[in-house]
């Protein structure tokens, strides 16, 4: 029954995309993330620089995937910011299309999950207005499997998994494409399509990137989102047979980014949101709890 487990988390992503995350309720919930081991102390001068509230409206939202960016929110920002006197709501989404929605329709005042890649393509695509404030963290992604410890051992026709969503997917395929196992042409945005030599006849699919985790026990490799291998209890320093690095030219289009409505570049919440995302608390929270799966961009 292996291809029926493959097809339900197929179409668990088509289900994310038109409706929620699949393996959730599908609705964003406030977080309630517990305190990390990696916690850090928060000084005075942390928060002494964030602006404050002005007049009655001293609340606001962010919304984040769960690991890292609702943890790193939680753990530090979130507290930053009530010190200065914010009152901060987290909520999580368990999808990549959702956070962008609520904020696009003013749900939420700010969102912390995408890359600057993925973003340009949501306004795009979706006809979006939305903009990066602050570029955050990267999370290196990487190629993972249940059977196999290096490349050498990916047999000729293997299947890897892929993300289906147009950013990360030609980011999936440029970094297999860069260890080998095929050729592409120069194409900005990649899919399987522009594979144009390959040789070991690997199969590539396309799959939710939320769901990629899921589909290890039914393909040899998937490549995954550093985001969802945390989730999944993967150690992408450790696990991940390759990975991007940090160092590559492209990287920067990967760094996680602040996102806020255009208009709102300004505000005093994105300012408040934007000081505590990049302070000297939270650089050193990233550093300590993830150890180079998660890297600091600021």
């Amino acid at each position: 029954m292996k291809f029926k487990k493959i097809f339900l988390a197929l179409l668990c992503g088509v289900l994310a995309t038109g409706l929620a995350g699949c393996g959730s309720s599908g609705a964003a919930s406030s977080s309630s993330t517990a305190a990390s081991s990696a916690a850090v102390s928060i000084s005075e001068q942390d928060y002494a620089s964030i602006p404050k509230p002005q007049g009655n409206d001293n609340t606001v939202s962010i919304g984040v995937t769960p690991i890292p960016h609702g943890e790193i929110v939680n753990n530090v920002v979130k507290p930053e910011m009530e010190k200065a006197g914010w009152k901060v709501k987290v909520v999580e989404f368990n999808d990549y299309v959702q956070p962008n929605t609520a904020l696009s329709s003013g749900d939420i005042d700010a969102n912390y999950y995408q890359t600057t890649n993925y973003l340009a393509e949501a306004n795009k695509k979706q006809n979006l207005h939305l903009v990066s404030v602050a570029a955050v963290h990267l999370e290196p992604m990487g190629l993972y499997s249940k059977t196999m410890k290096s490349l050498s051992e990916l047999k000729d026709g293997s299947t890897i998994a892929v993300p289906n969503d147009s950013s990360n997917e030609s980011r999936a395929i440029r970094l297999l494409a860069e260890n080998g196992l095929f050729k592409i042409d120069s194409s900005a945005m990649l899919t399987a399509k522009d594979i144009t030599e390959n040789p070991h006849k690997f199969k590539i699919m396309e799959v939710d990137a939320a769901n990629l985790a899921r589909t290890l026990d039914d393909v040899d490799a998937a490549v995954i989102n550093s985001n969802y291998a945390l989730q999944a209890k993967f150690n992408p320093t450790k696990d991940a047979i390759i990975k991007e690095s940090s160092s590559s030219k492209s990287s920067s289009q990967y760094f996680n980014d602040l996102v806020v409505k255009q208009g709102n570049e300004n505000t005093e919440k994105t300012k408040a949101l934007k000081v505590a995302i990049t302070s000297k608390a939270a650089k050193e929270y990233i550093e300590k709890k993830y150890k180079g799966a998660v890297i600091p961009t600021f």
